[in-house]
C-alpha cells in the first residue's frame, strides 16, 4: 500500500463505527468513512471533544455540527515538501485537502525535480497536465518540484481555492495555468492544438458535470480519456498517474488500463496499489483509494 506517513500537522487519530477522528492542525473533526467497517474499537478520548462532526441526512447529503469557535477556514502545512493548504469544512464531508494524496506527491516530486534540474540548462520545462485537479494538491507539489503545470477542473470555485493554495506555498508567480473546463473537452482541444506534456496526473470522480452541463460517468468515459491522453505525451515522457476513489475502479484495473492504452505507445513500468493513512491509536492503515503509476522508459 502507498502510505501517506510524513504528515506532521495532520493525524488520523482513530476510527470506529463508520467514522474517522482527525486532527487538522489542532482542529478535531469527525467525518464518515465507508471503509471503517469495524465498530467500538476507538480508544481516544477526543471522540467526545471534537470541534466539528459531519452528520449525514436521511434525505441525502448532510452538514457539519460545529462545537465552539471553529474558524471557517485555516491552514495546514505539509512540511516534508514545504507546502501549505487551506482547510475549509464544506459539503459532502470534504475539507479541501485529501491527506492520503501525499503518498502520490512524495512519489512524483523527486521524478520532476531530477528531470527539471537536467533541463534547466536547456531552458525546456517539465510540462505536467493535472486533470480533475480539485484544490491543487498535486499542482503545487509538481510546481514546487520545478514543473510547468496546467491545472484543469470544471468548478470555478475550486479553481479559485487552488490559486489560493498556490499563493500560500509561495507559488503565485510559478508557471501554472489554471483552466476551468470540462476535462474531456480540454484534452480533445489540446490534441488538435498539438500540445504535449511530459507527465499526466488525473483523479477522476465517479460522476460529475462540466461547467456547461457535460456529464461524466467514470466507467463509461475513463478508457477513452486515458487513450486520448496518451496522444498528449511528449516523445520522452516522465510519468502517468491515475488516482481514484471509486470502489469499482481498483488499482489493478487502472494498471491494466494503462497497459492497454498507454504502454503500447510509450513503454514503461507500471505499479499499482491502494493508498492510505496510518491510524495513530490502533495502528494499521486506513485504505482511502487506489493509484496506478507508470514511469516511462527512455
Amino acid at each position: 500500500m502507498y502510505t501517506a506517513d510524513k504528515w506532521t500537522q495532520y493525524t488520523l487519530i482513530d476510527t470506529q463505527n463508520g467514522q474517522r477522528l482527525e486532527d487538522w492542525a489542532g482542529h478535531i473533526l469527525i467525518r464518515p468513512d465507508p471503509q471503517v467497517i469495524w465498530s467500538d474499537t476507538g480508544t481516544s478520548g477526543l471522540w467526545k471533544r471534537y470541534d466539528a462532526l459531519y452528520e449525514r441526512s436521511r434525505s441525502g447529503g448532510g452538514g457539519w455540527k460545529v462545537r465552539g469557535a471553529l474558524p471557517e477556514q485555516w491552514t495546514l502545512g505539509y512540511e516534508s515538501l514545504g507546502l501549505r493548504f487551506i482547510v475549509r469544512p464544506m459539503g459532502f464531508k470534504h475539507t479541501g485537502v485529501f491527506p492520503e494524496q501525499a503518498a502520490n506527491w512524495e512519489w512524483f516530486y523527486p521524478l520532476i525535480k531530477s528531470e527539471a534540474e537536467k533541463r534547466r540548462v536547456q531552458g525546456s520545462p517539465v510540462k505536467v497536465l493535472n486533470l480533475f485537479a480539485y484544490t491543487g494538491g498535486a499542482t503545487v507539489a509538481a510546481a514546487c518540484a520545478g514543473a510547468s503545470v496546467c491545472h484543469v477542473d470544471s468548478s470555478s470555485g475550486i479553481v479559485k481555492q487552488a490559486k489560493e493554495n498556490a499563493a500560500l506555498c509561495g507559488l503565485s508567480g510559478a508557471p501554472v495555468r489554471y483552466i476551468t473546463d470540462d476535462c474531456v473537452k480540454f484534452v480533445q482541444r489540446e490534441i488538435r492544438r498539438g500540445n504535449k506534456y511530459d507527465a499526466i496526473i488525473m483523479d477522476p470522480p465517479s460522476y460529475g458535470r462540466g461547467p456547461s452541463g457535460e456529464i461524466w460517468k467514470l466507467e463509461e468515459s475513463i478508457c477513452s480519456l486515458v487513450t486520448m491522453c496518451a496522444e498528449l505525451l511528449s516523445d520522452k515522457p516522465l510519468f502517468f498517474l491515475i488516482n481514484s476513489y471509486t470502489a469499482g475502479l481498483s488499482a489493478g484495473t487502472m494498471g491494466t488500463l494503462l497497459h492497454l492504452t498507454v504502454e503500447g505507445r510509450h513503454p514503461g513500468r507500471i505499479d499499482c496499489s491502494e493508498i492510505g493513512i496510518p491510524i495513530k491509536e490502533s495502528g494499521g492503515v486506513l485504505p482511502c483509494g487506489a493509484a496506478a503509476r507508470m514511469i516511462f522508459s527512455h
